[in-house]
Parts: structure tokens; sequence; C-alpha cells
């Protein structure tokens, strides 16, 4: 009988099993289920790893193999990296000891996952090559990915951005399409088990658990899998079947997009109770296709999950933006999918000048000699605020009369190009008013002349808005949340508020931004745009800790002192 992979729980770690080709032990007092710290690099150098012998000879095909460092470990076995001395291959080598499979059901369980995987071809499922004994050991040559797994990924990334989750997921859904229409049941998905190849390829991989698809009268009603990714119908033993993959992806995209799985709690029995219910949150912060497309999967009925043809064709896709290909870098830093702006980089030339410190002001006058690039950006704005007017205008064409009286107005109310150009010349410039020095427009007119510029032209870009009604609707599925509270700390940390679902925030001096979600347990901190860092507010990073002082200290202060503004609205 099949048993369960973890069985002794770990309290922060969905499971302590992950690996290329077996589980892994990882070290408990982590979250993320992923191996040490070793790196996991191609080495065509052969060392001494210990009793066994560094250099392995197939005994069928006379091919001779040096067997390099550990990838990973589990109950049965270790998998190490292995490279095929004639032609220099490297492979990722299950090797099992016969000694830990000399009962007949656990020699059978091997017997089956070779036999099942060997038959599987496919883009995104990790190759089975070879597999071979000798007197003490089993080998399995599996393909070789050299940027590891999603675990690793995420215990580095904390959190994906959700281009990459629809990249990933897609791949993940292919991989897992091929295995059902061969009807196989993976039965242990996880992003331990979702490997990375040079390229930055996905790869579904350890099929230890994987069995063929059953009718549901003969299904076995064995509980085998990770805790934290079994579903409801596995844990009543009525049997695995597609759905409860489907069941398992749905934590997967829950864990990529949130930092942590859905049904994590601090002892295994209250992990089931949530399972069975079906109780997990959902935040606000996420985007309402992604809450829908993860509602759907985790669904308790398994006749409610979607397919994975419906995954694909969810809005959460097919209103998204998704990457061909993604960087090796976003192993271990977000992508930035942000083409640049203009107004983007305006506003932040302004943001710095206000709230940036004396350093980060003299930075920007220090940029005042270069006029050519400055201009060039001048123009940009210019351009990008008369592309937003004439897009206004055409959704929204005005009759002769309207035209007339909306150019008188416009004679009063807008300052000429001219004027707008000088302007906007004080920020991108640095020079920021009318002064004889550098230290005199700091000292004297920088901060009047900055609010007044971005005022001028944040009240354009508003004036070019287009209308609510020609807005496409996907771009309307975020929550409206505003601001009830605020504290004005920016003499010392910087500004606090609190938005209308209890969400705590501060921007601090230095442009960081962190915030504390309604649950008063979960912490995001921005460092820039893109770049997100998710952590729980008892387990800061030692670099975050006083910012999160300073975060609790506003929150606390807020909520003793401050009236809540929207019982006036």
């Amino acid at each position: 009988m099949e048993i369960l992979r973890n069985i002794t729980y770990q309290p922060n770690s969905g499971s302590k099993m992950c690996e290329q080709g077996l589980g892994r032990v990882c070290d408990p007092s982590r979250r993320w289920k992923v191996p040490g710290d070793g790196e996991q690099h191609i080495h065509h150098t052969c060392t001494n790893t210990g009793e066994m012998s560094r250099v392995i000879t197939d005994p069928s095909t006379g091919k001779r193999y040096c067997r390099g460092k550990v990838l990973g470990k589990g109950g049965f076995a270790k998998c190490y990296e292995m490279t095929d001395l004639t032609t220099n291959k490297i492979y990722a080598a299950k090797i099992i000891p016969h000694s830990r499979v000399s009962k007949p059901h656990q020699r059978d369980k091997i017997d089956k996952e070779i036999e099942l995987h060997r038959t599987l071809n496919h883009r995104h499922v990790v190759q089975f090559y070879h597999y071979f004994e000798d007197k003490e050991n089993i080998y399995i040559l599996l393909e070789y990915c050299s940027r590891r797994s999603m675990a690793h990924i995420l215990k580095t990334r904390k959190v994906l951005t959700d281009p990459e989750v629809r990249y990933y997921l897609k791949q993940i859904v292919s991989g897992l399409k091929y295995l059902h229409e061969q009807e196989i049941l993976h039965r242990d998905l996880k992003l331990g088990n979702f490997f990375i190849n040079e390229n930055m390829e996905l790869k579904v991989g350890d099929f230890g658990l994987a069995a063929r698809l059953e009718p549901m009268e003969q299904r076995r009603r064995t509980i085998c899998g990770t805790p934290n990714y079994l579903s409801p119908e596995v844990l009543n033993k009525q049997g695995h079947g597609c759905e409860s993959d489907i069941w398992a992806l749905g934590c997967v995209m829950y864990t990529m997009m949130l930092g942590r799985p859905p049904f994590e709690t601090t002892n295994l029995k209250e992990t089931y109770r949530c399972i069975r219910e079906a109780k997990y949150s959902l935040p606000s912060s996420l985007m309402s296709s992604a809450k829908h497309l993860i509602a759907s999967m985790l669904s308790r009925n398994p006749a409610d999950r979607p397919s994975l043809d419906e995954i694909i064709q969810h809005d959460f896709f097919t209103q998204g933006f998704t990457p061909d290909r993604l960087p090796s870098s976003c192993c271990h830093t977000a992508p930035d999918f942000h083409l640049s702006s203009p107004a983007k980089s305006f506003f932040k030339k302004a943001a710095a000048a206000l709230f940036g410190g004396k350093k980060e002001k003299a930075k920007y006058l220090d940029n005042h000699n270069k006029p050519a690039k400055e201009d060039e950006e001048i123009y940009k704005l210019r351009q990008d605020l008369k592309k937003s007017a004439i897009s206004h205008q055409a959704h929204n064409p005005r009759t002769d009369e309207e035209s007339k009286t909306v150019s008188k107005s416009n004679i009063h109310d807008k300052p000429d190009k001219q004027q707008m150009g000088d302007t906007i010349r004080l920020i991108v410039r640095g020079t920021l008013g009318s002064c004889s020095s550098s230290s005199e427009c700091l000292e004297d007119s920088t901060m009047g002349s900055v609010a007044d510029t971005v005022a001028r032209v944040l009240k354009g870009c508003l004036e070019n808005m287009p209308d609510s009604d020609c807005i496409p609707k996907e771009h309307l599925t975020t929550s409206f949340h505003w601001v009830t509270k605020w504290v004005d700390y920016s003499n010392k940390y910087g500004f606090g508020y609190q938005l209308s679902d209890h969400t705590v925030g501060v921007l601090f001096n230095n442009g960081a931004h962190m915030s504390l979600l309604p649950d008063k347990k979960t912490v995001h901190y921005y460092a820039e745009l893109g770049q997100c860092s998710i952590f729980a507010a008892t387990e800061a990073p030692e670099q975050f800790i006083s910012q999160v002082t300073v975060l609790k200290y506003f929150s606390h202060y807020m909520e003793e002192n401050l009236m809540d503004v929207s019982i006036y609205l």
C-alpha cells in the first residue's frame, strides 16, 4: 500500500519532499519545500561522494558514467548529477539501493514508476532516458533541469507576477493534459515537482505516486500525496481522479501568487479540516479573474471544477499578458513587463524631488547639464498627453457648438504650450524654479515649484482621461478602495494611510512602500514597481524588521486616535 509522502507533518511547510525525480528532505524550519543551499550547477569533473563508486558502468551496454553531486534525496533513493563519459551529456540520476527496496511491494512500486514514466514523451514532462541495474543499485536516468524547481524560485522570489503565473501555468496545463490523455494521474502536483531547464521551460516530474486512471468504482482509496495539496475527495477516501489533479493545480496557482499554500495551518488536523470544508482566504489584492479561477479549481465538489481546456480559456489567461519566454533572472528577480512611460518618469522624478531628501534632490539637480536627453523626455511627455487627448476626442465626438465653447474655455483655463513646456522642464531638468544657483534653488523654491508643476501636469492628465464607459471592462476587474485615515509623518518616517478595506500602508521617505493586509498577519513590501516581497508580520526578514515596526505603529495610532472619514461619505 502506498504511503503518504509527508509522514511527519512540518507546520510551516506544505511538504518535506521536493526534488528532481524523487522526494527530498528539507529544513523543517523553512516554509518552502526546497533542498539545502547547494547550487545545482553542471560539473564535468568527477568527485568522491562517499562509499558508492564515482564511476558507474551500465552492465548491459558498457557505458560509463561519472556520478556528481547530490540533487535531492527521499525515502528510497538519492538523485545525483550523472555525466555520460562518452558524450558529456548530463542526466539527473535517481539511484535506489537494492537494500532499500528488498520487500516485494517496494520493488513493485519502483517497477511501476519506471514502466509508466518510460512511455511518456512531451515537451513539458521530464524526459525518461534509460534505466539499468548492477549488484548494488537501480539507476534511472532522467532529463537534467539546471535551474532546479519552482520551489527554489518561490523560496527566493516569495511571489510571482501575474504574467509569470500565466507563463508557468500554461506549461503545467499542457503537460498535465498530455498525462490525462494518456490516462495517467500525477497525484502529487506541487511546486517541488515542477522543474525548470536552462531555457526556463517547465517540466512536470516525479512520477513516484502516479497511477493509471481507473473507473470510479475501481479507484484505490489510499490517501497519498502532499498534505497541503490533497483534495477533499482524496481525504474522504473516494479515490483520485483527474479532478484531484485540478484541485492541486488550484493550490499551485494560489501559492505562486500569494507565497503560501491556501490551506496551510499549524497542524495537520486543522489543515485537513480546512481542505474538507474548502475553507481558505482570497485577499482583495488579487485580480478578480485570478480569484475566480482559483475558486473554481478549489471547488469542494469535483464535478464543479473546470477542465484543463476551460482553465486555459478562462479570463485570467485570455484577458492578460503572457510572455513567450522568461529571462533566467526571473529565478531570483521579478521581471518588469511595464513599458517605459514619459508620464511615469516625470512623476517618479517629482516624487524623488518632493520626498527623497537632499541627496535625491541633488541627484536630479546634478543632471541639469543634459538638455538634449531632457528635451527629448519633455517632447515624449507632451506627445503622451496629446495622444490621450486625441483618443479622448475620438471616443467622445462633440458638436460644433460644444467645440466652440470648449475652445473658448481652454484659452482661459489652460496654460499655453510654452508655459506647460517650461513647467515640465523644471522637473525634468531638476532646476525646479527660477534662481541663480542650484543651492539657492534647493533652499528657496524647490518644494513650491515642484508641487505647482505636478498639480498642473496632473490636472492635464486628468482632463484628458477617457470616460469610464470607454475603458474596456477587463481593466475594471480590481476592487476599488479609498483612503479613510491618514497620518503625515514624512519629517521622520513617511506617509501612513488606511484604506476602506482596513489595509494599512506606509509610503516611506526612501520611496519604499509597505502594507499590512486586513488580516493583520500578512505584509506586502514594494521596493519598486513590479518587485514585491510577501511575508508574515511575525516573521519579517531581518532587513525589514524596523519598517514593520513603523508600519505597526502607524496602524495602532490610526486605529486608536483617528476617525474613519468614510462615515461622512
